[in-house]
């Protein structure tokens, strides 16, 4: 099978590899990749910003695509359509996974980062985690469910029942999450880079009732605000906007230093919370959601080959709403 493979960080370091499909063991499934998600996770990852990498590596956590075989112990059938997500296996033993919050398990590991991911032909799963989608997306629409979807469902689900909501980083998930806003009713308020006009006409275009930059005050206060833009100095800003007792939800794996700001700005019952990874209740909420609300994902395709240039676009700031590989 062909794989984009991680073979050193940095910029342009995934390299196309012909290597053999891998068999699935007991509990797993074989999968023929139709459609992959390029997450801002995956370049964390290939820029080697996130810690012990193994490399080589197949990055890719957004993956759609058809149950080849099945692994002893499967209760899923050759043919079935599934998504892989970021959260690959959780040991199921601990106090956090008996809890219901396997996705704070210390020996948790990740599709994409620790596990071969779905830059590639083909994609062995835990059967665990996988999640079947809505007939009512295609392969490549739903490949942005996986991550942006499912990674926005929770930091929605942690902004509460809140009016007003703030979206810092109108990217992939953002736009995901703005359609289920807007359709419970909801206001949403778009926040992009500063002359990223492109991008508020977007937002506008989709039901935020305002789209500004990052800089610009909201026209009234916020009731929860979530920052999908992996950058620090946004916490200060989104506490600025929030109403006391409002909630201000980090949603990225990964976020440069928080810069130091005064205790006014928290003060008043404002929360900073973050968001780790998923769990199989968000997942089956969120498909259960999706299948109701018709989120219309804004995709920009790639060719398999082309993972290096999907990443550089991405990085650039090039890609509105999300982009998919194709094997």
């Amino acid at each position: 099978m062909r794989a984009m493979t991680l073979t050193r960080a940095g910029a342009g370091g995934l390299e196309l590899v012909m290597r053999a499909a891998p068999e699935p063991g007991r509990g797993q499934l074989l999968i023929r990749v139709r459609a992959c998600g390029v997450c801002r996770t995956d370049l964390h990852v290939v820029d080697g910003e996130l810690p012990t990498i193994p490399i080589p590596i197949v990055p890719g956590h957004e993956v759609i695509g058809h149950v080849e075989r099945v692994g002893e112990g499967v209760d899923v059938h050759v043919g079935d359509r599934v998504g892989v997500p970021w959260l690959g296996f959780a040991c199921g033993e601990c106090p956090f996974c008996k809890g219901g919050r396997e996705n704070l398990c210390e020996r948790a590991r990740f599709t994409g980062y620790q596990i071969n991911g779905g830059y590639a032909e083909f994609v062995v799963a835990d059967a665990r985690f996988v999640f079947r989608i809505p007939e009512r997306y295609g392969d490549v629409e739903a490949a942005p469910l996986m991550c942006a979807g499912l990674i926005g469902y929770r930091s929605y689900r942690f902004a509460g029942d809140a009016r007003r909501i703030g979206l810092y980083g109108f990217g992939a998930a953002a736009h995901i999450i703005a359609q289920v806003a807007v359709a419970e009713g909801r206001e949403v308020y778009a926040f992009t880079s500063p002359g990223d006009t492109a991008a508020q006409a977007f937002a506008r275009s989709l039901g935020a009732v305002w789209a500004g930059a990052s800089t610009d005050a909201p026209p009234a206060l916020l009731d929860a605000a979530i920052i999908f833009a992996p950058v620090g100095s946004l916490v200060p800003d989104a506490l600025s906007r929030v109403v006391p007792g409002g909630v201000v939800v980090c949603a990225g794996i990964h976020m440069s230093d928080i810069p130091s700001f005064p205790y006014r700005l928290l003060w008043g019952e404002r929360v900073i919370r973050s968001v780790a990874n998923l769990t199989r209740r968000d997942g089956e909420e969120f498909f259960q959601l999706a299948a109701r609300v018709p989120i219309r994902t804004r995709i920009h395709t790639y060719p398999l080959e082309q993972a290096n240039q999907a990443l550089a676009d991405l990085r650039g700031g090039r890609v509105e709403g999300a982009a998919v590989l194709v094997p």
